[in-house]
């Protein structure tokens, strides 16, 4: 499975979604997912691909990390790990 696909299913499984119903240009808040399930799904991410991203929970304008859309997130989760390898 792709990181984009890994990624849908992670951001899917906190919005209990299907994957199909989480489109690239989605926002966290289109598909329901709080601030909670944010700080979830990172901790998913970064277990699934052994990264560390770059956000901080309490200061999310402040971080380095692109959360705007579902294609934001799995763009920088790829840029992530290709700068680990």
């Amino acid at each position: 499975m792709n990181i984009k696909d890994r990624v849908i299913q992670i951001i899917a499984e906190q919005a209990v979604l299907e994957p199909t119903d989480v489109k690239m240009d989605s926002t966290l808040e289109d598909l329901g997912i709080d601030s909670l399930g944010l700080v979830e799904s990172i901790f998913a991410i970064e277990e699934e691909f052994d990264i560390s991203v770059p956000f901080n929970a309490n200061e999310p304008e402040q971080s380095d990390f692109d959360i705007s859309s579902v294609a934001s997130i799995i763009s920088g989760i790829e840029t992530l790990v290709k700068e680990q390898s």
